[in-house]
């Protein structure tokens, strides 16, 4: 197989229309998930042979990951200008970590950008779920959150666990950052020294923007994504029959009703 067939088979997988390739790409996200929740289950264990050998498998997963999109991108090199390249590049490493002996905990948290990052995955579940399509800015704002905490939470578990006697483990650092989020702030866990104060500022500022983008999100009409023949305005009220922008008529399709 020469290497513009295999960059074509490849291409085909990342970016094709094809039954493969939506498949491939549904599972590419599942890992991803995985990828995620593993990083979670695994600050409550101490570290294990099976643990490190799992990281290995992790990071050999996303080496080949990595390396199959600089394969079918059209201009490879422009990749390394994004951040996203750069976050993929230490998450390998920090799962690979433990053939040198060191875990690398902290740094596997980038891997959660790469949930955010497949444009093509975005547009396939618009084609094939009518609930992500109805409930699409919502659906990304709680992802939003979600990742901003996901990250914070390992910021604050990695930077603390060592000099912090009140954080023990992943779920203090997770109570903490949920807590400072939402200015509850009950002072039983703190973050002590200027560091600390400078992660709890982030998390407030942040995260409250974070937590009432949810808020408008949830109690806004909802909308759907349709774009107008005219004027190319996209998203309209579930009911419209005229555009709002130039009052075209719109015909936009509607599943019914069971």
């Amino acid at each position: 197989m020469t290497l513009t067939s295999l960059r074509s088979d490849v291409r085909s997988l990342y970016e094709g229309a094809t039954p493969s390739g939506v498949r491939f790409r549904y599972a590419l996200l599942a890992f991803d998930i995985v990828t995620v929740l593993f990083i979670i289950a695994t600050s409550f264990l101490h570290p294990s042979e099976i643990i490190e050998t799992l990281d290995v498998l992790f990071g050999m997963i996303l080496l080949a990951d990595f390396s199959a999109r600089l394969l079918v991108g059209r201009h490879p090199f422009r990749k390394f200008r994004q951040v996203a390249t750069w976050a993929d590049m230490v998450a390998i490493v920090s799962f690979l970590a433990p053939l040198a002996g060191e875990a690398g905990g902290f740094l596997r948290i980038l891997r959660t950008l790469g949930l955010l990052r497949d444009y093509q995955m975005l547009a396939r579940l618009r084609l094939d779920s009518s609930f992500f399509r109805r409930n699409e800015e919502v659906i990304f704002a709680v992802t939003n959150l979600a990742v901003f905490i996901f990250v914070m939470t390992g910021i604050v578990y990695e930077t603390q666990k060592f000099r912090n006697d009140q954080i023990h483990n992943y779920a203090d650092a997770l109570y903490f950052t949920v807590t400072a989020l939402t200015t509850t702030g009950f002072g039983d866990i703190t973050l002590p020294g200027t560091l600390g104060r400078l992660i709890t500022v982030v998390i407030m500022i942040f995260g409250v923007t974070l937590f009432f983008n949810l808020a408008r999100a949830l109690l806004s009409p909802n909308k759907v994504r349709f774009p107008c023949p005219a004027c190319g305005l996209q998203r309209h009220d579930a009911d419209a029959v005229h555009c709002k922008a130039c009052g075209t008529l719109l015909n936009i399709p509607d599943e019914g009703s069971a």
